[in-house]
């Protein structure tokens, strides 16, 4: 319990990940880490603000998770340690320190396929997510989606009507439902697979967590299936990071004028496999025999947009909004951006801002 509680702390700060925290444990225990004064910790590489968060900041957020994780046997924390924490997630670049499940905690460890889309799908996009979910589930397929509204809602339910299981990753604490609309969803969910966030159970929902919680939902799977997507959407972003993360893609075309299917067709035209089936899926799952994850080699290219911002970044630090301001994009897609390239291993992310990573 007194671990658990020690990781708690460290996940408290923003941008100290499992992999970060183990690097800063290397020459001493977690317990020695987390009662550091602020000072030894930014000699230690913290910001100043991530030094006082750890500090004097942390112990109500441990109290309220350890209050959460008490409330019900259904409630539990994984710590990086833990040996339920799913093998897949670990191995990406930036896997949560500590996530919280509500449901089957050790469905997470099971094969599992994500499923994304939008969140205005046509009637056809709809009915395909469903029922490509309950097939899939039929075949031992864990479904794992973020339960927003359209297709991730409709693969959840598509597992659930099937009898399979499901996994929501979700953008906010689990004391929360978001959408409101999905709560009974999310209810079924916790019956017949699992709900879960890196996030504390208090934590309302924040646009900027989305496109984080992104990385969970493709983290944790052999596979993303994209069913409806626009050119420019989160589903988009999840793809990519599955290519990140040597992880196969699919993508289920749709009708030329359809915008909706405008992402598909691009993800396709970038090398995802295109599926009209769950034939097509199965047929790859030999990539995936190995601790789940792709055998094919693959190279991802970073996007236009992203190139524009990284030749704004440099050896000196610069912050989000001077990034946006230098390059003409608005805050809100330089933080998108950011995120990819620091996925990437292209920028990191130091007191004062972010900088080039130069490669060696």
């Amino acid at each position: 319990m007194e671990l658990l509680q020690h990781w708690l702390a460290a996940a408290v700060v923003h941008g100290l990940d499992g992999h970060r925290i183990r690097q800063l444990c290397q020459h001493l225990e977690l317990a020695a880490l987390v009662r550091l004064p602020a000072s030894t910790l930014q000699q230690l590489g913290l910001t100043a603000k991530q030094a006082q968060l750890l500090c004097y900041q942390s112990q109500p957020w441990v109290e309220q998770a350890l209050q959460w994780q008490a409330e019900s046997p259904q409630h539990h924390l994984l710590c990086f340690d833990d040996p339920r924490y799913p093998l897949l997630l670990k191995e990406t670049p930036h896997p949560p320190a500590v996530l919280f499940v509500k449901g089957d905690a050790e469905l997470l460890q099971q094969a599992q396929i994500a499923m994304v889309g939008s969140r205005s799908p046509t009637p056809g996009g709809r009915q395909i997510a469903r029922q490509f979910a309950a097939e899939l589930s039929t075949q031992g397929m864990v479904i794992t989606s973020g339960m927003a509204q359209g297709i991730d809602s409709e693969s959840h339910l598509g597992a659930l009507e099937a009898g399979g299981k499901t996994i929501a990753v979700l953008g906010h604490g689990l004391r929360q439902i978001y959408p409101v609309g999905n709560r009974a969803l999310a209810g079924r969910i916790v019956q017949q697979g699992a709900l879960v966030s890196e996030y504390f159970p208090d934590v309302r929902a924040r646009a900027e967590f989305f496109p984080q919680r992104n990385r969970i939902v493709v983290g944790l799977s052999t596979g993303t299936l994209v069913v409806e997507a626009a050119l420019r959407s989160g589903s988009l972003i999840s793809a990519h990071l599955a290519v990140q993360y040597n992880r196969e893609v699919f993508a289920v075309p749709g009708a030329l004028f359809n915008t909706q299917a405008a992402g598909c067709h691009y993800l396709i035209q970038q090398g995802a496999k295109l599926v009209t089936c769950v034939a097509d899926i199965l047929e790859e799952r030999a990539l995936f025999a190995d601790n789940g994850l792709a055998k094919t080699e693959k190279n991802p290219e970073i996007s236009l947009s992203e190139q524009q911002l990284l030749a704004n970044v440099g050896d000196e630090p610069i912050a989000t909004d001077q990034l946006a301001e230098r390059s003409g994009m608005s805050v809100t897609d330089v933080s998108i951006a950011l995120l990819q390239l620091e996925l990437a291993g292209r920028v990191a992310v130091v007191p004062g801002g972010y900088i080039r990573v130069r490669s060696a």
